[in-house]
């Protein structure tokens, strides 16, 4: 036996394949795959030997003092400033401003979920503990060094003075970055860039509608989207609405889930899906005659969509200084077809009357103003651009640019038709602007050719040049003033929606970072008849059911967007030779042109039908059947709860009224044994209804809160399941029975302490009714003045948290930062540090903290 020469850490033998932290000598058995993965790692290990551990070094300033080598990032690109230079994204007098501010740190901010418990209480503590005691110790950072964003509605997100990194670097701010790290865990905060909060608002989201998130990762927005339905919700009901957040990469779809679970909401769909093919799980046309219940959804629609696509980035370059290395001039036309593509998907999952928006955090008019031109031109009249500036009036935004131009590995193009031949299949006609001036617009007015100069007021007096659809009041007649063009070669957008209604937010307006929105409203189904001259189409390449034209154009991916689209997800699919022949090229391009290329999402609204089910629970793809429940490999099935005897048990055991509906309510993703149970909304419940019978076409990560959850103990209860804490506020108002009611002493004693005795309480009368109650889960609620058990039930405001009454203590099912935050705003304590706490004998088997 061959002994190595030097030690091995553990983690130098990590087995690839989702298989973390599992040792050399674990207790599970390896799989084919990953018996390979270690077998190769041990292989590197022979002939490499381990890679030398880095020396524990002190703190990092510290290591950059004594590193001679270590150079602050360089916040220069010669290239980034003349592309936008060129783009005139700003005046020419604004430049110096414009690019001072993106070399300064970008301030921190974050947002009080107006859903939470304590809302006054945190708003209260920001304005008492934080802004006024704290203003005399960083008075180097300003008198308003933290300060309420007012265009936020209700005065909810927060802006701060300085960086995030300079906020951990600054001991004097120690104690108010611990209160965001602390109210962040909890749900009550959320830690997100200014401009990242801006496009929710613009979907004016109602209490019943669906909403989907096409790309969600990190969560941010989804969790602000999730706050604003249950804001809008009746007290002691669910909302009626429901999010849909859906990425197409399985870990973000685990940071969403993580991001997101803090919500502690039951109408949440986390899905896994590329968004440019995102179901819509339409019904075949003989199903749906057949339903019972016509108020049942027939297909996938929504009342808004949120379409925040993967981008090149540039507009975060105040955070992202490896932005300055890395950016190029390319990135942005790489992104472009797949913004295009996404949003179109979009549009054609978004319900007539809608809104949806489309937002980057890019500054390029290639991803920005051309993608929002060519969803205009496909759509044709069923789409139109929204005027929005009247929404959040405090918000300094600037129009959409009219004009801009793409730039090819250094050389600027105009027009398509000057792009050289071999770059056609790169640079697509779709990223050019209108062959209009910025100044002037052609126009027919009465039947007379008309040369007309715009300009109107937007949004703290910044001007913009009208390039259609103007109405003159001429003798009280309003008479429209429409743009002449129709073919794609001048790429008109049409008369109704000028690119000046898009939203530009840069980053020295208001010192935040850089980000552009704009607002479409569906006013029409999209064309079918265009869908169907799709299919009679002869082009070889028309029969892709991918959105958009990906087949036709392949653009060169560079290394830096290379690893950008891996982050988000995307796969690059670009030919090997990444070149087409001479006729799909010109059949390429002249389909692109066509007056009737709105057809591809058109085609993609009714697409779906003719995949759809010829059974209840099987999907048919040519000649093979998928089985639905295992349909979706790596992720576990939802299914149904419908263990009459367990739900009998469960609620008989804790009293559950009939009111508290659970029929259909309740999922799990196990077949056998079922762990955890989930409950959902009725919404999400008709959605999964939907997703059964179209044979599992959605590929769901996460869905519901968990409400119950399977016990180990052996203290002989009769219920196999006890309350989740994520859960309780959803069941507790129905709940008659396992209710203790506690003095605030004994209540704040079982926070800090999480077991105690039965003879350890305060309140004798409450120890012996805990010990007269039967072993199994309960929940304790904080009594006030002489209330009981039924009326505090009854009671919103209750305090209420989930125990387990042992052999002969009460055990607190809670997790830490969850006590830590009902004894500060119900206790007052201010400072509260969890032990390493020993597992108490009487809960063995169950997880703290649900």
């Amino acid at each position: 036996m061959i002994a190595l020469r030097t030690p091995v850490s553990l983690r130098h033998l990590v087995v690839a394949g989702g298989q973390r932290n599992q040792c050399i000598g674990g207790d599970r058995k390896r799989g084919r795959a990953q018996r390979r993965h270690f077998t190769g790692a041990l292989e590197s290990l022979w002939r490499h030997g381990p890679h030398p551990c880095r020396p524990q070094a002190p703190a990092a300033a510290a290591r950059r003092g004594s590193d001679a080598s270590w150079q602050p990032p360089v916040l220069e690109n010669a290239a980034f400033e003349e592309y936008y230079k060129e783009q005139q994204i700003v005046r020419e007098e604004e430049w110096d401003a414009f690019m001072s501010v993106l070399r300064k740190p970008l301030p921190a901010t974050f947002r009080i979920n107006a859903s939470c418990r304590f809302l006054g209480d945190i708003c209260s503590k920001l304005e008492n503990d934080f802004r006024r005691s704290l203003e005399c110790e960083v008075s180097e950072y300003g008198e308003d060094f933290i300060s309420p964003l007012t265009w936020y509605p209700g005065n909810l997100a927060w802006r701060l003075n300085f960086s995030r990194k300079q906020l951990r670097k600054t001991e004097a701010l120690e104690s108010f970055h611990e209160f965001l790290k602390h109210e962040s865990e909890v749900g009550n905060i959320t830690r997100q860039e200014a401009v990242s909060m801006v496009p929710p608002l613009f979907l004016n989201v109602q209490p019943d509608h669906h909403i989907l998130d096409m790309c969600a990762a990190p969560g941010s927005k989804t969790f602000q989207l999730l706050e604003m339905i249950h804001q809008s919700k009746e007290p002691g009901l669910l909302p009626r609405a429901l999010v849909i957040a859906n990425d197409f990469k399985a870990q973000r779809c685990d940071l969403l889930i993580h991001n997101t679970k803090r919500m502690c909401t039951a109408n949440l769909i986390v899905t896994n899906h590329d968004a440019q093919n995102f179901p819509s799980c339409s019904l075949a046309k003989e199903h749906s005659e057949t339903e019972k219940d016509h108020h049942k959804p027939q297909r996938l629609e929504f009342d808004s969509v949120l379409c925040d696509v993967p981008c090149s980035g540039d507009g975060t370059i105040r955070k992202s200084h490896d932005m300055w290395r890395k950016w190029n001039s390319s990135m942005g036309n790489e992104f472009h077809l797949l913004q295009v593509n996404i949003a179109m998907r979009g549009i054609a999952l978004l319900k007539v009357g809608g809104r949806m928006v489309y937002s980057t955090c890019s500054m390029n008019p290639i991803e920005n103003e051309a993608v929002v031109a060519e969803l205009l031109r496909r759509s044709g009249n069923s789409v139109e651009l929204l005027d929005v500036s009247k929404e959040l009036p405090e918000l300094v935004r600037r129009p959409g640019l009219s004009t801009w131009k793409v730039n090819d590995r250094g050389s600027w193009w105009q027009t398509h038709e000057d792009v050289s031949h071999d770059r056609k299949n790169v640079i697509l006609p779709s990223m050019f602007p209108s062959s209009k001036s910025k100044y002037e617009g052609h126009v027919v007015y009465n039947n007379v050719d008309a040369k007309l100069e715009y300009s109107t007021s937007f949004s703290r007096n910044f001007k913009i040049e009208e390039m259609s659809n103007v109405n003159c009041d001429t003798g009280g007649v309003s008479t429209s003033i429409s743009t002449q063009s129709s073919d794609y070669t001048s790429n008109s957008v049409g008369s109704k929606s000028p690119l000046s209604r898009c939203m530009r937010i840069i980053p020295h307006d208001q010192d935040g970072g850089a980000f552009f929105i704009a607002v479409i409203h569906k006013l029409s189904p999209l064309n079918e008849s265009q869908m169907t001259e799709v299919g009679k189409t002869e082009h070889p390449l028309s029969t892709t059911r991918t959105v958009g034209l990906q087949e036709q154009y392949q653009p060169e991916i560079t290394a830096p967007v290379k690893k950008m689209m891996h982050q988000h997800g995307i796969v690059s699919e670009v030919r090997g030779d990444n070149k087409l022949p001479v006729e799909q090229k010109k059949l390429s391009v002249d389909n692109q042109t066509s007056k009737h290329n709105n057809l591809i999402g058109a085609k993609m609204e009714t697409d779906d039908v003719k995949h759809s089910q010829t059974k209840s629970g099987d999907i048919s793809h040519g000649t093979k059947k998928l089985d639905c429940q295992y349909k979706w490999k790596g992720i576990d099935p939802v299914l149904f709860f419908e263990d009459d005897a367990v739900i009998k048990n469960i609620v008989s055991f804790f009293g559950i009224e009939e009111t508290f509906s659970l029929e259909g309510r309740l999922v799990t993703r196990s077949t056998d044994n079922a762990r955890r149970i989930y409950y959902i909304s009725k919404s999400v419940q008709e959605i999964l209804e939907l997703n059964v019978q179209v044979g599992e076409q959605i590929k769901i990560a996460s869905v519901g809160v968990k409400m119950f959850e399977r016990h180990r103990s052996k203290d002989g209860c009769s219920c196999a399941y006890r309350l989740s804490y994520e859960g309780l506020s959803l069941l507790f108002p129905y709940m008659r029975k396992r209710i203790l009611c506690a003095s605030p002493v004994d209540f704040q004693q079982l926070l800090q302490c999480r077991t105690i005795n039965f003879a350890h309480f305060t309140d004798a009368r409450f120890g012996e009714e805990a010990s007269s109650l039967m072993p199994g889960c309960c929940v304790v609620v904080l009594r006030e003045g002489h209330q009981d058990a039924d009326s505090v039930a009854m009671d919103p405001s209750t305090i209420a948290i989930v125990c387990w009454r042992g052999k002969s203590t009460m055990n607190v099912l809670v997790s830490p930062p969850d006590r830590k935050e009902l004894l500060e705003y119900r206790f007052g304590f201010k400072e509260f540090k969890v032990e390493d706490e020993k597992p108490n004998k009487d809960i063995t088997g169950l997880d703290e903290g649900n």
